[in-house]
């Protein structure tokens, strides 16, 4: 089989590399036409080599079209994969510390929360210039694999606005689900679920073994694993009030709702910090830093060590590679994507992007209809898709009134702000990260001009929040190159996850 498969924001190693190992994997994909594309050169030019070293010692003869001009790489492309951080690191630093200043003391920040959606901002208007080319330069039936978050934000913007068909793709369901087993004390592929929801809000609604419903003995199960009643808190806690598990970490499960992180001297009772995912106030930033300053520094090094192997038994739990071989081969594929709902979930909006099971073969992607979610799960999903819609449409037109509107919606930063303190942090965050947010010329002039000659609320400059860790130094991180390695080079970076803090 031949076709050709773009990766947008292809400077990012881990995503990069591990989604081609997964596709190169597949026997019938071993001359397929790959192409990368980044705005960051180095970075860019960095994975090409990384990766086309990779291909060759599998004794392959793919070539990868590596290319600064983005159209030129999604021209002729069947799928398209984006693993796009708009703004870097750099905006990702305003999206974490000034939330801060206002007391929103965010683990991640990349979903939703002020954080996430300051994020969606950004990456809307990014991804509706990537539609523009991919509509335009692509395969007619082009498919858009997104990885980018915040992932319902994305393709919401993508499916709606965008013209390119879209559909999101995450791990968390993968993971949880492993959880859930190891606390049943079996093994994940005894464990048969459904789940449903949205995105970093998927609640598994039916947890079966040999036939049996497990799902009213997870609390138990849960609260008697010695590790996972230390790292899994809030997750445990929302299992004890709502009845189901939810897909999401601790950390990131503790900033999409009102009731955990809005006290500060509170948050040490719900999160650990043996692994930045379990809670540490800024700790997938700090991760992310890490692993960039590691990769550029470290990379001559990774030129040195053995390539990945292209195996079956290699391939990892993303779902894209999956998907692209059951469209291509009919072979059957299950998973959860991220898609609009159109009545799948059918006490959730017609218009939101839900993350349900789905099957792949060579007739497309066949989403089953679900029915309704628990009440109570629908309730804390609703509350996250209101925001979720003001946001979009709020960066789609530029709407800073909507933006506002989207932050006093959200569930932590209406917990923890006052309507006067949450129209400040909006005109500093327009302000600050001004250079990627097109679409908001002269809301960020009216900003500017209120910071300049306004009275300002009373803000914690400096505030490093409840639990924030310092950034490692690369020379701290030469004391271990492995986990150094694994934090650079997995596109999960909660994959491995040290024991609880003791």
């Amino acid at each position: 089989m031949s076709f050709k498969v773009a990766f947008i924001g292809a400077g990012s190693i881990g995503f990069t590399r591990g989604l081609l190992k997964d596709l190169l994997a597949v026997p019938e994909f071993r001359n397929v036409e790959v192409a990368f594309t980044d705005i960051n050169e180095r970075n860019l030019d960095m994975v090409t080599q990384l990766c086309q070293r990779d291909i060759r010692e599998n004794g392959l003869s793919v070539e990868i079209q590596s290319t600064t001009d983005r159209r030129e790489a999604v021209r002729g492309a069947k799928y398209v994969f984006v693993v796009v951080r708009v703004g870097g690191l750099e905006a990702f630093r305003h999206d974490i510390d000034i939330p801060l200043q206002y007391g929103v003391d965010q683990c991640v920040g990349d979903t939703l929360s002020a954080g996430g959606i300051m994020y969606g901002q950004r990456g809307i208007a990014a991804m509706l210039d990537i539609c523009k080319d991919v509509r335009e330069a692509a395969d007619p039936n082009v498919l858009m694999l997104n990885y980018a978050n915040p992932m319902a934000m994305l393709t919401w913007a993508c499916n709606k606005y965008g013209g390119v068909r879209t559909i999101g793709l995450c791990h968390g369901v993968q993971h949880g689900h492993h959880q859930i087993a190891r606390a049943l004390g079996l093994r994940q592929e005894q464990v048969d679920i459904i789940c449903a929801g949205i995105n970093h809000q998927t609640w598994y609604i039916s947890v079966k073994h040999n036939g049996e419903d497990m799902t009213g003995k997870l609390l138990e199960a849960f609260e008697a694993d010695p590790e996972l009643s230390r790292t899994e808190k809030v997750r445990i806690d929302m299992l004890r009030r709502f009845g189901y598990y939810s897909t999401e970490s601790n950390g990131h499960l503790s900033e999409y709702v009102p009731w955990y992180r809005k006290r500060p001297e509170e948050i040490a009772n719900w999160i650990d910090l043996g692994s930045w995912i379990n809670g540490e106030t800024g700790g997938y930033l700090r991760v992310c830093t890490e692993g960039r300053n590691w990769f550029e520094t470290d990379f001559p090094n990774w030129m040195k060590d053995p390539a990945v192997r292209y195996e079956a038994s290699n391939r990892s739990q993303e779902h894209g590679s999956y998907i692209i071989e059951g469209l291509e081969t009919g072979r059957v594929y299950r998973g959860h994507f991220n898609v609009v709902n159109n009545g799948i979930i059918s006490n959730l909006p017609d218009d939101a992007v839900i993350e349900a099971p789905g099957y792949v073969d060579r007739n497309g992607i066949n989403m089953p209809r679900v029915g309704d979610l628990p009440l109570g799960c629908a309730a804390v999903c609703s509350a996250s898709i209101s925001v979720q819609r003001l946001a979009v449409e709020a960066a789609v037109h530029g709407d800073d009134r909507l933006l506002r509107q989207a932050m006093m919606m959200d569930p932590l930063v209406g917990a923890v702000c006052t309507p006067p303190e949450i129209w400040q942090m909006v005109d500093d965050m327009l302000v600050a990260e001004a250079p990627w947010l097109p679409q908001y010329g002269e809301a960020i002039e009216a900003a500017k001009r209120r910071l300049a000659t306004g009275v300002r609320l009373p803000t914690r400059q400096g505030y490093e929040g409840a639990a924030r860790l310092k950034v490692k130094t690369v020379e701290e991180m030469q004391s271990d190159r492995a986990v150094a390695n694994r934090n650079a080079g997995e596109a999960d970076k909660a994959k491995e996850r040290p024991a609880a803090a003791r």
